[in-house]
C-alpha cells in the first residue's frame, strides 16, 4: 500500500538512491549544461513507484484524491498542459462533433480553438461594462437564461470567472439556469484556484453547481507555471469520455516536477490558512491607502465584500489621469521597478497572490500615491461623472464559422484594405488573449479604428504582423 509521503519527498530520497537511470530523460539526472543538477535530479520519468498519471492507481491517484477533498468536488485530475488542456478536454467531453455551445465572448483563446477542434457551432454571450470603468463584468444568469430559451439546441454553456480583471459570476445562479435544460455548466476558473479557501473570499465554483471547473494553480497559487486541476462534479459529463481526452490534450510525459509543484502549492493553501487572512487584510489596507488618489482610480472595496471582485487583482484605472494604461504600466516597471501583469488603453493590472509579503503592497501603494501626485499636479480636477462613451462588445458580422474559415484559403493584405472583409486569423489583445476578431468575423471600420488606437498605445495585438511601418492581416480569399 501506497505510504502518504509526498512525491517531492519521494523525488529527493530517489535522487539520493544508486539507482542508475537506464531510461529518459535524456539528461540522466545529470548536469552537463548551465540548468542545475538539484533541478535535474528531480526529473524522471514513468518509473516504477511513481504511478503513471494516465492510469494512476498510487501516489498520483492519491495526490488527485487529496486535490478533490481540498476543492470539495466529486473528481479530480491533475494538468500538466495548464488550462489549455483541462478547457480542451472539457469543451470536448460535453459536445458533439458539431454540437452548439454557449459561451462567453471574454473566452480564453483556447476555447474557441476546442471550438475549431470539434467543429462547433458558437452562440456567445457578451458581458456589460462594469459600471464607470472601461472592462467588462463577468456574465449573469439573466443572460444564460434569454441565450438559453432563444436557442433550445445550445448543449452546454462556458462562462469564465473570475475575469481576467478578476470580476466574479453568480455561478450558483447560473448553474441553476443550465441545469433546468439539462446540460452542463463549464466554468473556466483559471483565475480562481484560491477562491473558497477563507472567510472573506468568494466560493470556488466546484461548490456551486459547476459540473467542470477548470484551475490554473500557477497563476493565483505557489506553483511552477503550467500546473492546473480540472473538477467533475454530477451526472451529466460523461467521465471515461473526459479521461479520453485528457489522454489526448495531454503530453504522454508528465513532468514529476510540476506535479510535486501541484502537491506543494495545494499543501499550501489547505494548511496555511492564516496566509489567507494576511492576504485579505494587505490587500484591504492597500484599497483604503489608495482611496486617497486624487485621479487613479480603483473598483471599490464594497464589490469585494458583495462578492463581485476578486481580491487577487488591482486593476489601477487612468482614463482621468490623462494617460493611458500602458503608460502607467511602463513607469511602474522603469521608475519602480514595479512588473504589473498587463495593460489595456485605460487600465493596467497587477496581480497578488499568497505568495506577496506586506512589502509588495507598501511598494505598489508608496508609487502609485506619487505618481497620482505628479499626474495631479498636470491636470485639473475632473469630475467624477463619468462622461466617456461606453466601450462595449460589438455583435460581430460573422461571413464564416471557426470551423471553416481558419481552414479557408488567405491571403495578408494591408489592415486598411481588410475592412468590411472577413478576417482569416484571430487578431486580440495579448495578455489576456480574448480576440477582437474571431477568423471568419468582418473587420468593420470601428474594429480597424479600435485596432489602430491600440496600437499607437503601444498595446501587444496578435494576428497582425507589422513589415516595413505598414500592418498587414490576413484576409480570406471570397472569390470576389
Amino acid at each position: 500500500m501506497e505510504q502518504k509521503r509526498g512525491l517531492l519527498e519521494k523525488l529527493r530520497d530517489y535522487k539520493k538512491s544508486d539507482y542508475y537511470p537506464y531510461h529518459m530523460p535524456g539528461h540522466k539526472r545529470r548536469q552537463l549544461g548551465k540548468l542545475p543538477e538539484d533541478l535535474l535530479g528531480l526529473d524522471i520519468t514513468e518509473i516504477d513507484g511513481f504511478d503513471n498519471l494516465h492510469q494512476a492507481e498510487g501516489i498520483l491517484q492519491r495526490l488527485q484524491d487529496e486535490a478533490n477533498e481540498l476543492y470539495q468536488a466529486e473528481e479530480t485530475f491533475y494538468l500538466i498542459n495548464g488550462s489549455t488542456g483541462g478547457i480542451l478536454s472539457a469543451v470536448s467531453t460535453v459536445l458533439p462533433e458539431g454540437g452548439h455551445l454557449l459561451m462567453a465572448r471574454n473566452s480564453h483563446k483556447s476555447v474557441y480553438h476546442a471550438a475549431y477542434l470539434r467543429k462547433l457551432r458558437i452562440t456567445y454571450l457578451y458581458p456589460a461594462r462594469v459600471q464607470g470603468f472601461d472592462f467588462y463584468e463577468a456574465v449573469t444568469a439573466e443572460q444564460v437564461e434569454q441565450a438559453l430559451n432563444q436557442e433550445p439546441d445550445i448543449g452546454a454553456v462556458l462562462i469564465v470567472s473570475p475575469t481576467y480583471e478578476g470580476r466574479i459570476a453568480d455561478v450558483r445562479e447560473i448553474a441553476q439556469v443550465v441545469h433546468k435544460k439539462g446540460i452542463p455548466l463549464i466554468v473556466d476558473e483559471a483565475h480562481g484556484a484560491h477562491l473558497g479557501f477563507a472567510k472573506g473570499f468568494s466560493p470556488g465554483s466546484c461548490t456551486e453547481g459547476a459540473d467542470l471547473v477548470i484551475h490554473s494553480v500557477h497563476k493565483t497559487l505557489p506553483a511552477l507555471t503550467q500546473t492546473a486541476l480540472l473538477h467533475v462534479n454530477g451526472s451529466l459529463v460523461d467521465r471515461e469520455r473526459l479521461r479520453r481526452f485528457l489522454h489526448i490534450y495531454q503530453t504522454s510525459s508528465p513532468s514529476y516536477l510540476l506535479m510535486a509543484s501541484i502537491e506543494d502549492a495545494l499543501k499550501i493553501a489547505g494548511q496555511e490558512r492564516e496566509r489567507f487572512d494576511r492576504f485579505l487584510i494587505w490587500y484591504q489596507q492597500m484599497l483604503t491607502h489608495l482611496q486617497g488618489c486624487r485621479v487613479l482610480r480603483f473598483v471599490p472595496w464594497q464589490d469585494v465584500e458583495q462578492g463581485r471582485q476578486d481580491i487577487g487583482k488591482l486593476v489601477i484605472v487612468t482614463d482621468k489621469a490623462g494617460v493611458s494604461g500602458q503608460w502607467l504600466y511602463d513607469e511602474l516597471r522603469e521608475k519602480y521597478h514595479l512588473q504589473c501583469e498587463m495593460s489595456a488603453g485605460t487600465y493596467c493590472l497587477a496581480m497578488f497572490t499568497l505568495a506577496d509579503d506586506k512589502e509588495a503592497y507598501t511598494r505598489m501603494v508608496r508609487a502609485l500615491i506619487q505618481i497620482d501626485s505628479e499626474l495631479a499636479e498636470k491636470l485639473p480636477l475632473l469630475p467624477e461623472m463619468d462622461t466617456r462613451p461606453e466601450r462595449i462588445f460589438s455583435t460581430p458580422n460573422i461571413a464564416y464559422s471557426l470551423a471553416e474559415a481558419w481552414d479557408m484559403p488567405c491571403k495578408m493584405t494591408r489592415l486598411s484594405d481588410a475592412i468590411n472583409c472577413p478576417v482569416a486569423e484571430f487578431i486580440n489583445l495579448y495578455p489576456p488573449g480574448i480576440p477582437l476578431l474571431v477568423p471568419g468575423e468582418v473587420m468593420t471600420e470601428e474594429l480597424y479604428g479600435e485596432i489602430v488606437e491600440d496600437r499607437m498605445q503601444g498595446l501587444n495585438i496578435q494576428g497582425i504582423v507589422e513589415q516595413e511601418g505598414n500592418c498587414f492581416v490576413k484576409k480570406i480569399i471570397t472569390g470576389d
